[in-house]
């Protein structure tokens, strides 16, 4: 079956229109061999560029806190009621079959919510075919996987249709069909032109649902939600105004859900940080260690701003960019932000696939004005690469490991080699004495 796929794949394109066909033929079999199960839920779905998982994970545990039992897909983890357990599939979406069945255990789990992120990929295969969404929410939108969409213009236009499917789809008794949008967002007014019962939109500056004033501190940040009616104070243990319009984006929809001010405000209170987004590492070292998923030119300029705005000493970057012919233009884009915004920089793989390691490091150095020794490292082998920045670190310097964030697995080749990046700065500080046993 799989060398089947392989050769699939080599002849015909991902977008080719009887592949599309088949996707959406097999999204609408798995949806009535398991009996549309999403008709018996409330159902979030949450797209965007930048943000989604978080968000993903910010609901889930604001409706668990308010008494509500909550399923729940993304890139990181996967829940049914009380179980929760990782995503190790290294896919941000799964297939229909897959997300079918796990729509139908949450029924039988007696879910009232199911939160799922939502991917370009599975909007345009058809993997969401047949789910009938209660809730569309968007958190951003920034270029992003164009090797397979083709050009930004078509990038939007996927993201879109799925805001815009959700009036459409069939509505459930006494549930309202609601759209939550960013209103600071640059495309908020082509994503404001859809219908939907209700709408609700957030910002810093603009929308509904705005913060007035916060504080960003190394380990938490502080703000105040003012919403329709309601102000409320939030102390949340995620770093930077990046969470901050992540907390907005869930505000908005447990609003739209019927949460109160006072609940959301003692969800907040008790969330922990999430599995590899700005999660800090703290094994007994002076420095600071933080691993991110940030794969994208947005997402790695805010995370080095962030750490930039709160550090002391020098702000230490570790990555690279995903191999297999994924998004070649911006490797040098890349490579242009960590030049302007790193102290040092340490590249290195993520995910190579079947491309030369090597080429795809030199691709990112396109972009960086330094010269290799001038504080900048290339390091093929990322475990390498990992010590190699640890051992540069000094006191109140911080670590940024950026790419993966808290995946199971790199690949290489064609295997799916067991990684972590936590483990491994865990052990590589065990090995040197430093962790706190």
């Amino acid at each position: 079956m799989n060398l089947l796929k392989k050769l699939l794949r080599k002849y015909i394109n991902d977008q080719n229109a009887f592949l599309l066909f088949y996707h959406k033929i097999k999204a609408f079999v798995a949806a009535v061999v398991y009996g549309y199960p999403a008709r018996k839920l409330k159902v979030i779905g949450i797209t965007g560029t930048n943000g989604k998982t978080t968000t993903c994970n910010m609901v889930a545990h604001l409706l668990m806190d308010a008494d509500y039992k909550v399923g729940m897909m993304t890139s990181i983890n996967f829940q049914i009621a009380d179980k929760r357990w990782d995503n190790k599939t290294k896919m941000s979406s799964q297939s229909a079959f897959f997300t079918q069945k796990m729509l139908r255990a949450m029924v039988k789990a007696k879910c009232d919510y199911a939160v799922l992120e939502v991917t370009s990929h599975a909007i345009t295969q058809s993997r969401i075919y047949g789910i009938n969404f209660d809730v569309a929410a968007y958190t951003n939108i920034s270029n992003d996987h164009l090797e397979y969409h083709g050009s930004f213009e078509k990038y939007l236009r996927t993201k879109a249709s799925f805001l815009s499917s959700v009036q459409g789809m069939r509505r459930k008794v006494g549930v309202d069909k609601v759209l939550v949008l960013n209103a600071d967002d640059d495309q908020f007014e082509y994503m404001n032109q859809f219908q939907a019962n209700r709408k609700y939109t957030f910002g810093f500056r603009n929308g509904s649902i705005k913060v007035n004033g916060f504080e960003l501190y190394p380990d938490r940040s502080k703000f105040t939600i003012e919403a329709p009616n309601a102000s409320f104070e939030v102390e949340l243990l995620l770093i930077g105004d990046f969470n901050i319009y992540n907390a907005l984006t869930a505000t908005a929809i447990v609003l739209s859900q019927g949460l109160t001010p006072e609940q959301i405000k003692k969800g907040f209170d008790s969330m922990r940080p999430i599995a590899g987004r700005y999660e800090p590492l703290q094994f007994g070292q002076p420095y600071a260690v933080i691993v991110d998923y940030a794969h994208t030119e947005d997402a790695l300029a805010k995370l080095c701003s962030i750490f930039n705005s709160v550090t002391k000493g020098k702000t230490i970057l570790v990555f690279g960019c995903t191999g297999g012919g994924r998004d070649k233009a911006k490797r040098p884009k890349m490579g242009a932000i960590a030049d302007k915004l790193a102290d040092e920089i340490v590249l290195t793989n993520d995910d190579p696939y079947n491309e030369n390691q090597l080429q795809i490091i030199e691709d990112i150095a396109v972009g960086i004005n330094r010269k290799e020794g001038e504080r900048l490292a290339k390091i093929v082998d990322r475990r390498t690469a990992i010590e190699y920045a640890l051992e540069i670190a000094q006191p109140e310097d911080t670590v940024l490991i950026a790419g993966k964030g808290c995946e199971q697995v790199i690949a290489i080749g064609d295997k799916l080699v067991p990684w972590d990046d936590r483990k491994v700065v865990r052990e590589i500080l065990e090995r040197e004495h430093v962790v706190n046993l």
